[in-house]
């Protein structure tokens, strides 16, 4: 992995904890301990709404290109990893 993924996805991550606004409500993620390409999301449906008290999981798998550039072609690989029942 290059440095500056490394380093840019750490920067993402103090950013995230230290921001009170960054996520949202309702929405947290972090990366793995042994991966920090492999980040792991979980998004809460708001209340009053048909979806309430759903749990959702999601996985995003950072390439070391897509962080290293800032003009990347290489998308974002994102994957549900619990289905959703409600």
């Amino acid at each position: 992995m290059s440095t500056l993924a490394k380093k840019r996805l750490m920067r993402d991550f103090r950013r995230l904890q230290q921001d009170p606004q960054a996520p949202p409500a309702g929405i947290s993620g972090a990366p793995q301990d042994n991966n920090i390409l492999l980040w792991n999301a979980v998004i809460f449906s708001p209340d009053d709404t048909p979806r309430d008290g759903v749990e959702q999981n999601l996985q995003n798998q950072w390439s070391p290109i897509y962080v290293s550039l800032s003009l990347s072609t290489k998308p974002l690989l994102s994957r549900w990893i619990q289905r959703s029942e409600y």
